[in-house]
């Protein structure tokens, strides 16, 4: 698999939030759902995004734009419109004063604004649930990102266009391979932009070296790699090794070995009902307290409050 297949191994949607939604100015939505990732493709119309930090951009048709979480942003007619409609976490719909909207601007089959042929349209999708997005790939991507139509025709969109507003048996699953097609689609698209800053591992998965090492760690964590094994896999030194991947990556060969391993613990723990020692066997610790040791020196908390936190979440 090459760098870009490995870093779009994922998503994998499931029961994603997809909606049409249609506005006549003024209109601005501010979004605090705290979702991993939403994607915005305008069919019709012009919208102004801004981020929690940074500039407000402006998309036009046919353009798409990239949000990553977990912070709040909005979308409006203009920067300077008033929110009118809060979307909190679930993808709940209230008031900025926090009262629900009860389905005040339902318009059908997954279409929600102020009237169906609004003279602004887009089709947005969001990933509800963390793991559903993998954490490498988040790290790589900016808190908001986006593909002008002149360098992103993509023939899914008005596929998406089709199917968003259908009611048919299992179309949610249509609706979530679509997404995760788009995503993909769209991604390719933007590392491919001299704009795009993809990590230091990334870019290192096309070196024959560090990016061999690389991916040994990320096939099989629960082995007992160390540098020497490492090296002699990807047949050079184990100094050679340690200094191509130090340089390339940005830290040694075993802190990014660490740093992966409690990574996919973490989504182990929000994702599975696994017990800790399992968990520690699948991703390379010798017992549940070892990985509990260097779980909770890394992020801050044992892993069995960061399962509490996510499942409250």
């Amino acid at each position: 698999m090459d760098a870009l297949g490995a870093l779009l191994a994922g998503p994998r949607a499931r029961g994603a939030f997809l909606i049409r939604a249609c506005f006549d100015p003024p209109w601005a939505v501010r979004v605090e759902d705290r979702a991993p990732l939403t994607v915005m493709l305008m069919a019709r119309g012009d919208a102004w995004i801004t981020p929690a930090t940074g500039k407000p951009v402006r998309i036009g048709p046919g353009d798409l734009a990239i949000a990553r979480g977990p912070d709040p942003y909005t979308c409006a007619d203009h920067p300077d419109t008033a929110p009118q409609a809060l979307i909190r976490p679930g993808g709940e719909c209230h008031y900025p004063d926090g009262r629900p909207l009860n389905g005040s601007m339902d318009l059908g089959v997954r279409t929600w604004g102020d009237r169906p042929d609004g003279t602004a349209v887009m089709l947005i999708g969001t990933y509800l649930w963390p793991g559903e997005v993998s954490g490498p790939l988040l790290d790589a991507l900016p808190p908001l990102l986006t593909l002008t139509a002149d360098v992103w025709d993509c023939p899914l969109t008005p596929l998406l266009a089709e199917e968003i507003v259908r009611d048919a048996p299992g179309q949610e699953v249509v609706l979530d391979r679509l997404l995760d097609l788009l995503v993909i689609a769209a991604l390719r698209a933007w590392f491919a932009r001299p704009e795009a800053e993809p990590p230091g591992w990334y870019r290192a998965l096309a070196d024959p070296v560090a990016g061999r090492a690389l991916r040994l760690m990320q096939d099989d964590p629960a082995h007992p790699w160390t540098v020497a094994g490492l090296a002699a896999k990807a047949g050079v030194s184990r100094a050679a090794l340690a200094r191509r991947f130090t340089d390339l990556v940005g830290e040694p060969p075993m802190t990014h070995l660490t740093h992966w391993r409690l990574a996919l613990a973490a989504d182990r723990l929000r994702e599975t009902d696994d017990t800790l020692e399992a968990i520690a066997r699948q991703v390379g610790y010798g017992s549940a307290f070892a990985l509990s040791s260097a779980f909770k020196r890394v992020y801050g908390v044992s892993p069995q409050q960061h399962r509490s936190r996510t499942a409250a979440a």
